[in-house]
């Protein structure tokens, strides 16, 4: 388990597309992957994984994830569309994204969001869920060394892996089937509108 903080630091917790980072003129399709991998590279598992590509930014238009590009170019409000994606991809469905985002593309169509503002807020929340994340890893380990304490197995490091591997499993399932309940209410609140 003394891996766990030099994992935390490769998983480069802090990799985010900033606000300032995203340029002010709209880009095309290559740029847009150009500053993903740049911005992201670092917390991909291995090498040969991609950050985006141009297949998928065509399924996140094709399945309307976000409104429609003009002239082959991906404007600050489609970037910070993409990010958010690439975040809630690794937990959610295409649909759910679908339908989490829709009310969000629905805003920015109308203007009747400043997107540059609740992108911010995003990402201050990703920067606190950041560092209760380091400690709660702290206290994880802790609290699976404890488990496994009374083992007298000699192969208690790799116990312990596995059972560090099942709790964070575990949370993750928990944090993922919230998120979800929470699509699944967007959902019905949509039904109810629909039929008053």
């Amino acid at each position: 388990m003394e891996k766990i903080n030099q994992i935390i630091e490769q998983l480069n917790l802090g990799a985010n597309l900033a606000v300032e980072d995203i340029p002010k003129i709209d880009l095309y399709m290559d740029q847009v992957i150009q500053l993903f991998e740049s911005k992201f590279a670092e917390s991909r598992r291995n090498d040969e994984e991609k950050v985006l590509t141009k297949t998928m930014i065509n399924n996140y238009a094709k399945g309307k994830l976000m409104f429609p590009i003009r002239n082959k170019k991906y404007s600050r409000e489609h970037l910070m569309l993409i990010s958010l994606i690439y975040q809630l991809k690794g937990s959610l469905s295409i649909n759910d994204i679908k339908t989490t985002l829709d009310g969000l593309n629905k805003r920015i169509i109308k203007e009747e969001i400043d997107l540059d503002s609740f992108y911010q807020g995003y990402l201050n929340i990703t920067e606190k869920n950041a560092a209760d994340f380091k400690e709660d890893m702290k206290r994880r380990v802790e609290e699976v060394k404890e488990e496994i304490v009374d083992s007298v197995d000699s192969q208690s490091s790799y116990l312990e892996q596995v059972l560090m591997i099942a709790s964070l499993v575990h949370m993750g399932n928990l944090y993922r089937k919230v998120a979800e309940r929470l699509v699944d209410e967007i959902i019905i609140e949509k039904e109810e509108k629909r039929h008053r």
